[in-house]
């Protein structure tokens, strides 16, 4: 038994030792996995492509409230556009501000204020839906075709509150994907900071809108 002791234990040492090495080997993935540095005044491609595609994501939303101008909808979903509008249109402008920082090209939207940084609800009130997306890239996710706009454009009153909250969940689904994005590569802090208060916000407006569609 004796001799058998010193074995015994050196084969316990031996099997610490592996653990040991083990959760260092754990403890340097870790590392190698830790969460960007932020920075307060340097941006990364991450950020100008968050800013420039969020921007045109954001004024197709906007385009889509602007839909709702004239309808008879019920007051819920009128206080939901309209919150929409107030949310997301000072957020174009934050991000137009910081892609002229960066000295990066301001895109042109649907609604095509933006560069000029006014307020409005299109160019031509009889251009249609196609005629305003043209040459906008429709690929971002939760992004909707000319076809999805012009049927919604087109849509009777007694369709168009259930497509138009259909439409709109999809696209702050879109727009939450984007900004998860953000956060896991962006480097401006300011810019990660908005994509959390998207998703925030717009997880709040979808359920909001899951429960009016019932």
């Amino acid at each position: 038994m004796r001799t058998q002791r010193p074995l015994f234990r050196a084969t316990w040492a031996a099997a610490g030792l592996a653990v040991l090495l083990t959760l260092s080997a754990c403890g340097g993935s870790e590392e190698a996995e830790a969460p960007q540095k932020l920075s307060e005044t340097e941006n990364n491609k991450a950020d100008v492509a968050f800013a420039t595609d969020m921007i045109q994501h954001h004024a197709q939303a906007l385009s889509m409230v602007d839909l709702t101008m004239d309808r008879d909808l019920d007051p819920e979903v009128q206080e939901l556009a309209d919150s929409i509008r107030a949310a997301q249109s000072p957020e174009i402008e934050t991000m137009s501000g910081w892609l002229q920082q960066w000295g990066e090209e301001v895109p042109s939207t649907m609604r095509d204020h933006v560069n000029g940084g006014h307020e409005g609800h299109g160019d031509d009130e009889d251009s249609s839906m196609s005629d305003s997306m043209e040459g906008m890239d429709d690929d971002m996710p939760g992004m909707m075709s000319v076809e999805d706009m012009d049927a919604l454009e087109n849509a009777s009153d007694a369709e168009f509150s259930d497509m138009w909250l259909k439409m709109m969940i999809e696209h702050h689904e879109g727009a939450i994907e984007m900004a998860e994005t953000e956060q896991d590569e962006g480097e401006f802090k300011p810019a990660v900071d908005l994509a959390g208060t998207i998703i925030e916000s717009q997880t709040a407006e979808i359920d909001t809108m899951e429960k009016l569609l019932g």
